[in-house]
């Protein structure tokens, strides 16, 4: 691995990490900020940002099979539901936001295959 792509990974990694401290923050606080996409509606919201972590996550850790990082990103998006629950975050725990979670990482996890064998990259077998 070369410098450039050495400073590349690192700088995914911490736009992915950055992204997922942002998401679970606008999930979890009890009356979030208004935010320009808001006028989209809730479904679209969850899906820009499970893409977005979905596209960010596939750069960032290129050794992780696609299904797995696909997997865990399903899995914070429950726990984001469950965290939702409690009642004194006045939040509404919805399984359909997971489900639109789940079809946006599945989505975008095809798309970054599709990408990456054109370009010409091997993924590892699990």
């Amino acid at each position: 691995m070369n410098l450039n792509s050495a400073l590349a990974i690192r700088t995914s990694r911490f736009l992915f990490w950055g992204a997922a401290v942002f998401a679970v923050t606008m999930a979890v606080l009890p009356k979030p900020p208004q935010m320009p996409m808001d006028k989209f509606g809730d479904k679209f919201e969850h899906m820009l940002a499970f893409s977005v972590l979905t596209v960010l996550a596939n750069l960032s850790y290129r050794a992780m099979p696609r299904l797995r990082i696909a997997e865990r990103l399903s899995f914070l998006g429950a726990l984001i539901e469950v965290v939702q629950s409690i009642p004194a975050l006045h939040r509404d725990c919805d399984i359909r936001d997971w489900v639109a979670d789940t079809l946006a990482i599945l989505v975008v996890t095809a798309l970054c295959a599709l990408v990456a064998r054109r370009w010409g990259q091997a993924q590892p077998q699990p």
